[in-house]
């Protein structure tokens, strides 16, 4: 059948289907070599839904089907192209990129965090990224160092 007779997209169906870009950071992408390994294999999973998505004769629900990772994939090939490997620390003596730093809040409550890239992070599992508020402040000292943070104080207590 001629493309001339096909059903067009209506201006709702576009929009379901056309999805804006995910922000990029203007921060330097640095990635542990797990980060950047996350964000490849993220990559390959939206490249394979869209894949899987392609077999799906009717065009709008194609679209539809494909809207978000191929949002997902434009966004990943750019955090993957600009990703800068940060090598493990070297030494624990004191907190850096990559390394697991605890501390003790001045309410008593003591919290661990591996700091990592804006992409790895994820507070619920033990990692923030090296742009937080609190990873910023805490970048560079050493045990026993004294900073504040948000109104509070924060003690670091072991780094590793």
């Amino acid at each position: 059948m001629s493309v001339a007779f096909k059903k067009e997209d209506s201006a709702d169906t576009a929009s379901e289907t056309v999805l804006p870009d995910r922000p990029i950071s203007q921060h330097p992408n640095f990635v542990t070599a797990e980060g950047l390994a996350a964000l490849e294999r993220l990559l390959a999973e939206a490249r394979n839904a869209v894949d899987a998505a392609s077999g799906i004769e009717d065009i709008n629900e194609r679209r539809r089907q494909q809207a978000v990772p191929l949002r997902d994939m434009r966004y990943l090939a750019e955090r993957v192209r600009t990703a800068q490997v940060v090598d493990a620390p070297a030494s624990a003596e004191a907190v850096a990129f990559g390394g697991t730093v605890t501390f003790r809040r001045d309410d008593g409550r003591v919290q661990t965090y591996r700091i990592v890239g804006e992409d790895e992070a994820d507070p619920r599992t033990g990692t923030i990224s090296y742009v937080s508020p609190v990873a910023q402040r805490l970048l560079g000292r050493v045990i026993g160092d004294v900073v504040d943070v948000g109104g509070g104080e924060l003690e670091v207590v072991s780094i590793a």
